[in-house]
């Protein structure tokens, strides 16, 4: 989420002061979303490179019901792919949206642009694999959301390359911002889940063994199927346009509050989770 549609904001003092409180809830919310990615890229890279290395593929399953079954080595080279690529994600995503990265570097932009989403689209297509023939935790309407979830990375990748082709660089900015807000749809589930279970002392609304319950089907339905981290960002795009300064320090607001519960859920998945794992 950044300060307008095409690039992080430099902070303006003439800006209508509404303005100037999005600018600065955008950036903090941007802030905290790529230090918990990062963390989180770290995780993966150590777990599963460790575990790959030293041919401990069965540690995998610790974390990925299924991921390593032995002698299918097609199914296992998906994993594997699908895994290393959510990691270049990871640390991409943030990095092409930095104004001074694509200023400063602009070739190197273009070539992880390119990089990126083509491996959204691989990274969706080998998930859509992994869920429907290796089998997951959960039930079929969190299947069912998630395989939404990869049809608009899927399209959103493809409008991005498409606009940027066509020069038409605010269309692929919005686009590429889009993109990344739903292809970061996993990142926010684990760290969304992860604060709520420290909110509530627990789990709550769902059984943890079968990874069902109520409250899983609508965190699914909002994270992935008609995620809130797309309404957010048009209500932001949106608030930019109009300079509304009661709607844009409404906008600042909500985004404040899921800065909040998604700083609590980094905490929360960095030690109760990617840490004690590794």
């Amino acid at each position: 989420m950044t300060a307008d549609p095409n690039t992080l904001p430099a902070f303006k003092t003439s800006a209508p002061y509404g303005t100037k409180i999005l600018t600065v809830a955008a950036t903090v919310w941007f802030t905290v979303a790529t230090i918990g990615q990062w963390l989180f890229a770290t995780y993966i890279i150590l777990f599963y490179g460790k575990s790959t290395f030293s041919g401990d593929f069965a540690r995998w399953n610790k974390v990925l019901p299924h991921g390593y079954v032995a002698g299918d080595w097609k199914g296992n080279m998906v994993v594997g792919l699908h895994v290393l690529l959510a990691a270049i994600m990871v640390v991409g995503g943030p990095l092409q949206l930095i104004p001074m990265v694509r200023s400063q570097f602009p070739r190197f932009h273009r070539w992880l642009g390119r990089l990126y989403v083509t491996t959204a689209i691989i990274v969706s297509t080998t998930g859509l694999i992994m869920v429907w023939t290796r089998g997951s935790v959960g039930d079929t309407i969190q299947h069912i959301c998630i395989s939404v979830q990869a049809i608009y990375i899927i399209s959103f990748a493809l409008l991005t390359i498409n606009y940027a082709r066509k020069r038409q660089f605010a269309k692929h900015r919005l686009w590429a911002l889009r993109l990344y807000m739903v292809a970061n749809g996993v990142w926010f589930f684990r760290v969304g889940l992860m604060a709520w279970l420290l909110i509530n002392g627990g789990p709550a609304g769902f059984d943890p063994d079968t990874f069902t319950g109520p409250f899983l089907t609508v965190f699914s339905i909002i994270t992935y199927a008609v995620p809130l981290s797309l309404v957010v960002l048009e209500m932001y795009v949106y608030a930019q346009r109009k300079q509304n300064a009661t709607f844009s320090l409404f906008t600042a607001g909500v985004i404040f509050f899921f800065t909040i519960i998604m700083g609590i859920g980094i905490v929360g998945a960095t030690m109760g989770m990617w840490l004690p794992r590794l």
